[in-house]
């Protein structure tokens, strides 16, 4: 891919890379055109290690902090602990984001079909703090809330009135797509948009401009993808995609993507 294209990869895990992997990673994608990653954490010590890979690749690597809901829920005294390490960030001034935060839509349904209890509420009253820690701090949140969980976390960000929403590799129902759209959320497209009719689908509803694109790295992909390891420029295919689907010149779709990450994480 032509280094002349810009693109900012909105969502990747990069503290799961390997570290001798991830410098000569980032350097071919920043190459490659890539312009900017979004970091996100699963916990303190992922956050604490996004914070030193951003500091790094100053204002490359743009790190998010929070919980990844697919794990066992937090003990109270670990949720005071990870709070108030993002507010003394906060305080210092530093650029991030709340996430990856969310609802246990996996975790929940294969407790379900195992016939073992699944204790749902406590993550919805993380994300429920978390909620209110965006709106106090006007930060941007990333989340991870598929599914019947889409509308759960939408009543949540509804709530306290947050702002800036990403609901990162969404998939759901027609009603919850349409209330992500009135309430001005944003989505992020993967590279599964070259073979998954769900991805696509949701690409031909969802308003351009509400539109941004990521790789989940170093999650694989299938199809093109097949055997290959996933890397932040992986997204000049999604927009390369999105523009064929959309039936619009995919200058202006790339355009258009890179606006809207640039002014949505406030880059």
């Amino acid at each position: 891919m032509s280094a002349h294209y810009r693109a900012i990869d909105a969502h990747i895990h990069l503290d799961h890379y390997e570290d001798a992997d991830r410098v000569p990673m980032l350097q071919r994608a920043f190459e490659a055109g890539i312009e900017a990653v979004i970091a996100v954490s699963m916990h303190l010590a992922s956050c604490k290690e996004n914070e030193g890979l951003a500091k790094q690749f100053p204002g490359k690597v743009h790190p998010a902090y929070g919980f990844h809901p697919e794990q066992p829920i937090l003990s109270e005294e670990e949720q005071v602990q990870l709070f108030a390490w993002i507010r003394e960030k906060h305080a210092e001034g530093e650029s991030f984001a709340v996430g990856e935060v969310g609802l246990p839509y996996y975790s929940r349904t294969a407790a379900e079909a195992d016939g073992v209890p699944f204790d749902e509420e406590t993550y919805l009253v993380l994300l429920d703090r978390f909620a209110a820690l965006a709106a106090e701090l006007d930060r941007p949140i990333v989340l991870h809330a598929v599914y019947e969980d889409g509308a759960k976390a939408c009543e949540i960000m509804e709530r306290h009135q947050v702002k800036r929403v990403h609901f990162h590799w969404f998939k759901g129902d027609a009603a919850t797509v349409e209330r992500m759209i009135r309430s001005g959320y944003y989505i992020s497209i993967t590279p599964d948009v070259a073979y998954e009719d769900e991805i696509r689908e949701l690409v031909e509803r969802y308003p351009l401009e509400q539109m941004m694109v990521e790789t989940d790295g170093p999650w694989p992909f299938e199809g093109p993808y097949e055997g290959r390891p996933t890397e932040p420029q992986f997204v000049h295919d999604v927009c390369a995609q999105i523009a064929a689907i959309k039936q619009l010149p995919e200058q202006i779709v790339r355009e258009q993507l890179l606006h809207n990450t640039r002014e949505f994480y406030k880059l």
